[in-house]
């Protein structure tokens, strides 16, 4: 196994600034990078936002929570990402624009130096062609939002090596998270399940099935889950449902995880969820409203 040390981070947004968040609370030395120093300036005030909320419950210590933030740096330049021990891709559902990114950090990372990428649902082993080390690739997926969530997703490529895994495995443990194996096939384990039901919901009211308030409610109390599957699209942002739907759609050729007309819409419209302010919920608001 490599022993980790430090971490670099590809991405300042939702997941990004949330994989910061719990790798510098475990204590790894954290290196933070995205396009621009005001996204990352961005992510940095979300991580201290969401750690004084964990503070506030008696989650972490303050403590903890400045030597954490403290162990957190900017990298606005990509390069400097390369000199950590982990680099952690975690930008939009886009395979090019992750293959892109891994290109221009090839020829700056360190000999030993481990490559892993968040993706939701694209091939591993893919990403990791484009690199000059396949067998130091792996996927780490994450859950959001991170701090919360207890799963990361292990997701191996054709390449990676025995050595590469455990480091992995190792890794995701020391921040107290579970792991969990997914073989390289499309959006894997959890995104495998989740997003063609959120999909389906979709669907459901496209037909006029159901409103959006009737469709969550019935699935809240008719399935116990603690949100619906059309404010959990919102959450989790509907272009990367779209994403992660194409990406199944493409890969399997199977007409049921075709995407939902509506959901494509929606996408287009630039109603992208909590994220934009409207989705199939209203944000603009105090209180969401939905919008079907």
């Amino acid at each position: 196994m490599v022993d980790i040390r430090t971490v670099g981070i590809i991405g300042a947004g939702q997941m990004g600034s949330g994989i910061a968040h719990v790798v510098a609370l475990a204590g790894y030395d954290v290196l933070l990078h995205d396009v621009s120093a005001e996204r990352i300036a961005q992510g940095l005030a979300l991580i201290e936002k969401n750690m004084t909320r964990q503070v506030s419950r008696n989650i972490i210590e303050h403590t903890a929570m400045e030597a954490a933030i403290g162990r957190i740096k900017a990298a606005p330049e990509l390069r400097s990402i390369g000199t950590t021990d982990l680099a952690i891709e975690a930008a939009t559902e886009n395979e090019e624009t992750k293959k892109t990114i891994f290109r221009a950090l090839g020829p700056h990372l360190g000999a030993d130096t481990i490559l892993a990428s968040n993706t939701s649902s694209i091939s591993i082993t893919r990403l990791a062609s484009v690199t000059d080390r396949p067998d130091r690739f792996i996927g780490l997926h994450f859950m959001n939002p991170v701090p919360v969530m207890k799963l990361v997703e292990i997701i191996r490529g054709i390449a990676t090596g025995p050595a590469t895994y455990e480091t992995a495995v190792s890794f995701a443990q020391s921040l107290g998270k579970t792991t969990s194996n997914a073989e390289d096939f499309p959006a894997f384990i959890v995104n495998r399940v989740l997003v063609p039901m959120i999909n389906e919901a979709i669907y459901t009211l496209y037909e006029g099935v159901g409103t959006v308030d009737a469709i969550d409610t019935a699935m809240k109390l008719g399935a116990n889950h603690p949100m619906g599957p059309l404010e959990l699209g919102d959450f989790i942002g509907l272009d990367t449902v779209l994403s992660i739907m194409n990406v199944l759609y493409e890969g399997l050729a199977d007409s049921k995880y075709r995407p939902c007309p509506l959901l494509t819409k929606y996408v287009e419209a630039g109603w992208l969820g909590r994220k934009s302010g409207r989705g199939f919920y209203d944000y603009r608001g105090a209180v969401p409203v939905p919008t079907r």
